[in-house]
């Protein structure tokens, strides 16, 4: 059985490092990405179950990314 996948989108690197590593430790599939158009492309080509998703992004404000998603 797969392991279920969470995006973690968030700009800061040591926000988005932190998020990951305790969910990869809690057994998840964690991809990342740093901008709402990242998640947006992530989110169209891979099989997510849940985002833990940054309001405040560059680019693509996380309304925006929630709102396409």
């Amino acid at each position: 059985m797969d392991k279920p996948a969470i995006l973690v989108v968030e700009d800061d690197t040591d926000i988005q490092q932190l998020v990951s590593y305790n969910l990869i430790r809690a057994d998840f599939n964690v991809p990342c990405a740093g901008t709402g158009e990242e998640a947006l492309r992530l989110l169209g080509r891979e099989r997510l179950d849940a985002m833990v998703l940054d309001l405040m992004l560059p680019g693509s404000d996380g309304i925006e990314v929630c709102r396409a998603a």
